[in-house]
């Protein structure tokens, strides 16, 4: 009889450790499904606020470069005006000389 009151005594010690278990693990579960996780955004926004700075920063020296680069593609010229015009009047030397030698 003592084996099986020692047992029993097991058992009751077990079972009772198991319902202690199962109460903690519905209060952790109540207190799980009451919490409610907030995220915190604002170091985020501040790494992106700092980002859009950035990229704005950027955006406008490229434009710049575009305006520079499009005034300097708007004045250049193939040839420099003084050789075109000395071009000219050699043409227009040569001719002459044609024309007053066939006279």
């Amino acid at each position: 009889m003592t084996k099986l009151e020692e047992l029993t005594a097991l058992l009751v010690n077990e079972i009772n450790d198991f319902n202690n278990g199962v109460d903690k693990l519905e209060k952790i579960n109540a207190q799980l499904r009451n919490t409610k996780i907030k995220m915190d955004l604002s170091e985020f926004k501040a790494i992106i606020e700092e980002h859009q700075k950035q990229m704005l920063i950027h955006k406008n020296m490229i434009d710049a470069f575009e305006s520079r680069f499009n005034d300097k593609i708007n004045q250049a010229k193939i040839y420099p005006t003084w050789a075109v015009v000395a071009f000219i009047m050699a043409i227009l030397f040569v001719f002459g000389v044609i024309i007053y030698e066939a006279i």
